[in-house]
């Protein structure tokens, strides 16, 4: 039974580590680590899969590695959430937590990572090189709750959505309520569903997409595409008919960690794909002014961009206004009882319409109608990759610095109760 339930929390990372586990239930494994864990510890960070390989050869399962490692040289407290599919290597998929700092503290800052499967590269080695990095003591008197890969299941098959092809960014609703109409991507949806694995048909497709770009123009078509629809489990941006198993999970383990004493939180989104590149926005997205944008205003000042969605609004930081089910929105609703500040930071990368929506494409029709594991199939998920996670140098570099420091500034003003 033990083993059993060991083996789908996929605990052979922590092999090594001198660890006591104890099951708390059948969906995830708590990992408590002793004293003996200290943080001097020897440790070579250099040795980390992260540090040891290039962008383009990580894996989740390298990712998953160098979080763990870390979080256990520096004597966090590790959760392990099971997802109930398995990975690209035919690995275990798990969402894991790192709780360090001060558990007991009032004031907490919570980061989330692969809320959009494939953009978790960037994340992930933000918040391990955060751990590694920062002082995550308990003398400073503040938590820090580290949500790793939410979105596993994305992360490993190096797909934007999740395993039900939903974008969790358009998932976060209540599906007791009528959900939201799309009646513009009514009009364009086949254009997405065809299946161009037929030469003609394919031919045809592309010709009409290029007519429809120049009829609506692209920023004017990408903003009805991108809004999110609930009607077509084989479009695009689909935000789903029922919580996804990452929505439920990111719920639970908020409700598992944070206390209830808990009286301010800043929180992060981790995601790439928007803006110019190698430029990491700060951005507050809400469905309307919160005293969060204030509280964030005074901490990062002309850093700081506001997004307020909504059905006919627009934005020019390259994500959608118009989209509804933002993790964002999830996040200020559950905690409208604290002083919470819900933040997004978000790294651009290449051209949009040259680049990215090319590349979502090939491998939304790869994962509709294509072979993986052909050499077609390989090329697309590099493509998509190579869009989100860029390996060029400076692009890594400055995304990672640029990360640290917002992060390191909101410790700050936790600590300082500024």
């Amino acid at each position: 039974m033990i083993a059993g339930r060991l083996q789908r929390a996929d605990t052979r990372f922590l092999h090594k580590f001198p660890a006591r586990f104890l099951i708390l239930s059948e969906t995830h494994v708590f990992l408590a680590f002793g004293p003996e864990n200290s943080l001097m510890t020897p440790f070579d960070s250099a040795d980390l899969p992260i540090f040891r390989l290039a962008p383009g050869q990580l894996s989740y399962s390298q990712l998953r590695a160098s979080f763990l490692k870390a979080a256990h040289h520096r004597g966090a407290r590790l959760h392990a959430y099971p997802h109930p599919l398995k990975g690209i290597e035919n690995e275990n998929l798990c969402t894991d937590v790192a709780v360090a700092g001060d558990p007991n503290a009032d004031k907490w800052m919570v980061v989330v990572s692969g809320t959009h499967g494939v953009e978790g590269y960037y994340g992930s080695i933000c918040q391990t090189r955060f751990l590694l990095e920062q002082d995550v003591s308990p003398a400073a008197g503040v938590g820090i709750l580290f949500i790793h890969l939410i979105n596993p299941w994305g992360t490993s098959w190096k797909r934007r959505v999740n395993e039900d092809n939903m974008d969790l960014n358009r998932n976060y609703l209540d599906f007791d309520q009528p959900l939201p109409a799309n009646p513009g991507y009514e009009a364009v949806h086949e254009l997405f569903a065809t299946d161009i694995r037929d030469a003609a048909r394919r031919k045809a497709r592309d010709l009409r997409w290029r007519q429809t770009v120049q009829e609506k123009g692209y920023a004017a078509l990408m903003n009805i595409v991108e809004a999110g629809q609930y009607r077509h489990r084989d479009g695009l941006y689909y935000g789903g008919d029922k919580p996804s198993w990452s929505n439920l999970t990111l719920h639970k383990i908020l409700k598992d960690h944070l206390p209830a004493h808990a009286r301010e939180i800043i929180s992060f989104d981790l995601h790439t794909g928007a803006g110019q590149f190698g430029h990491p926005m700060l951005m507050a997205i809400a469905e309307q002014q919160y005293p969060g944008i204030a509280r964030a205003q005074s901490i990062y000042g002309p850093w700081l961009y506001t997004v307020i969605t909504g059905a006919n609004n627009a934005s020019d930081t390259g994500i959608s206004a118009a989209a509804t089910g933002y993790t964002s929105a999830a996040m200020i609703k559950l905690f409208s009882d604290r002083r919470f500040t819900q933040l997004v930071v978000e790294c651009g990368t290449y051209d949009s319409q040259l680049v990215g929506q090319p590349a979502l494409l090939a491998d939304h029709f790869l994962h509709l109608h294509g072979d993986l594991a052909s050499a077609e199939g390989k090329k697309i998920k590099q493509r998509l990759l190579d869009f989100f996670f860029p390996a060029d140098p400076d692009w890594q570099a400055l995304v990672q610095f640029r990360t640290r420091q917002i992060l390191e500034r909101a410790v700050r003003a936790l600590r300082n109760d500024q």
